[in-house]
């Protein structure tokens, strides 16, 4: 009699280095499960068709005292997350050319792996402050979130492989998170730890978090004294008032109040107490 073997459940995750990584929040989510969990190499997507070269540069390290090319490359890792769960990750820089038949070699490795949902996470600045939770945009297949409906203009890799899985029968998630203009030069540890919790509850259990939290704490006192320095108390204060009117406009909406009336009291008064000023 044999036994029945179940397989793991399949979820490939996808961040990609550039545009569509600031201050690299997505694909420290890989670089952390990688180093989290029981991760090994499983296959790439050599880079020489998909780069420029002058924009995502080869570089140079040493190997036992003999130097060795490092040319740019797509990396699936394989991650378990538990028996019953194991992530595919992709990281890469953005590819330069040819997405489409990027996207078509992706689709073929998912397909190889027995993949289920595809998960593509990103980052971008936007005007929020560092002393709030960052807002996180999460859509799945068919149920767009309120910021891509109401988005028009360019996108990037993680946009166009989304629309790829889709349209081959895959299921498929975004997670993007905000991160603070004023905080570009430091690695955004906070952005990593909400999108790493995102996607604890996707998966219906939690993620190691490791150090982050201990790291979230360095980037949050960093952006303290980015704002002291760059003399922005005031500018801060604008940003935490927009973003508690807009958290409590989303409560009131959630909960189903006609308290409309109490945000836009609220609003007014800021707007003419700026005008005054």
């Amino acid at each position: 009699m044999c036994e029945e073997t179940t397989m793991p459940r399949m979820i490939l995750l996808a961040a990609f280095e550039g545009w569509n990584d600031a201050c690299q929040s997505a694909t420290n989510v890989i670089r952390h499960l990688v180093a989290q969990y029981d991760s090994h190499e499983v296959c790439h997507i050599d880079g020489g068709e998909f780069y420029d070269y002058q924009v995502a540069r080869p570089m140079v390290c040493s190997v036992q005292g003999r130097k060795r090319i490092i040319w740019p490359r797509t990396t699936f890792y394989d991650i378990v997350v538990s028996p019953k769960t194991h992530i595919l990750a992709q990281i890469a820089p953005e590819p330069n050319y040819r997405w489409k038949e990027y996207c078509d070699r992706t689709l073929q490795v998912a397909s190889d792996y027995s993949v289920s949902d595809f998960v593509t996470l990103g980052s971008m600045f936007d005007d929020c402050p560092h002393t709030r939770p960052l807002p996180l945009a999460i859509s799945k297949s068919g149920c767009e979130c309120e910021s891509d409906r109401d988005y028009n203009g360019p996108v990037g890799i993680p946009n166009i492989l989304d629309a790829f899985a889709e349209d081959a029968g895959f299921r498929t998630s975004s997670m993007w998170v905000s991160v603070p203009q004023y905080c570009a030069k430091t690695e955004c540890m906070q952005g990593t730890l909400e999108l790493v919790r995102a996607l604890s509850l996707f998966l219906d259990q939690p993620l190691v978090e490791g150090d982050l939290d201990r790291k979230a704490v360095q980037w949050r006192a960093t952006a303290d004294e980015t704002i002291e320095r760059m003399q922005a108390r005031d500018y801060l204060a604008r940003l935490e008032h927009e973003y508690d009117l807009d958290a409590q406009a989303r409560r009131i909406a959630s909960n189903g109040m006609p308290a409309c009336e109490e945000i836009i009291r609220e609003a007014e008064s800021f707007l003419n107490g700026n005008n005054a000023d």
